[in-house]
């Protein structure tokens, strides 16, 4: 099965480097910071959308800023993160099954390689779908289904697996089992209202999932 995973919120708690960041961002910018309760909703979307809410959709002035949020996070913020406990074994045990293992993000895949790439479990990952410069608004319903592309996948051998409506929304659009979880930004009733065939509460929970879910395509073979 085609394991596609969220990063932010799903593999690592990145709360502190985006906030971080966000926050650097804002002061270049002298425009007064959301509270962190607003903020959380800023982890998942592209990064354009928070910082368009606060400036009027200027674009030339939000460009500026994801500028700003850029130049910390390549310097600092990139490695202000936790990976959720749990997740190795969880990781280690799908690929030792023999899952193909991806991940899928709305951050920069600039950004993303290296965190990926810096995870005790990275290797594990055999790509990392994330927007290029020269389309900085990629959704993730298309690139997941670029990773199907690649991967040679029917719909039904693949899942998405995330935090946010977003995940979940790019899984349903592509015919794909998307698979909530609940350590990291979302809330269930987001995930439920966005068409999540499944949440789990913990990492042990979702490999229950895949692994049914590997068991019954099996089973139909």
């Amino acid at each position: 099965m085609l394991c596609l995973f969220d990063l932010d919120g799903t593999l690592i708690d990145s709360e502190l480097g985006i906030f971080s960041c966000i926050r650097h961002a804002l002061v270049q910018m002298q425009v007064p910071a959301p509270t962190p309760e607003a903020l959380r909703d800023w982890i998942g979307p592209p990064l354009h959308q928070g910082f368009a809410a606060l400036m009027d959709n200027d674009a030339a002035k939000v460009t500026a800023a994801i500028g700003h949020y850029h130049d910390r996070f390549t310097a600092i913020g990139w490695r202000e993160h936790a990976v959720y406990p749990g997740l190795a074994p969880l990781i280690e045990g799908l690929q030792a099954a023999g899952h193909q293992l991806a991940v899928v993000t709305s951050k920069p895949r600039l950004h993303a390689l290296p965190i990926v790439e810096s995870l005790p479990f990275g290797a594990a990952f055999q790509h990392v779908y994330g927007p290029e410069p020269g389309n900085p608004h990629c959704e993730k319903a298309s690139m997941i289904a670029a990773a199907l592309a690649d991967f040679r996948s029917a719909p039904e051998h693949a899942v998405m697996i995330g935090d946010r409506r977003f995940d979940i929304e790019g899984a349903v659009a592509n015919r794909v089992r998307g698979f909530g979880v609940l350590w990291g930004f979302g809330s269930r009733e987001e995930l439920t209202l966005a068409g999540a065939t499944a949440i789990a509460n913990d990492p042990g929970e979702l490999a229950g999932f895949i692994n049914e879910a590997a068991a019954a395509l099996a089973a139909d073979a």
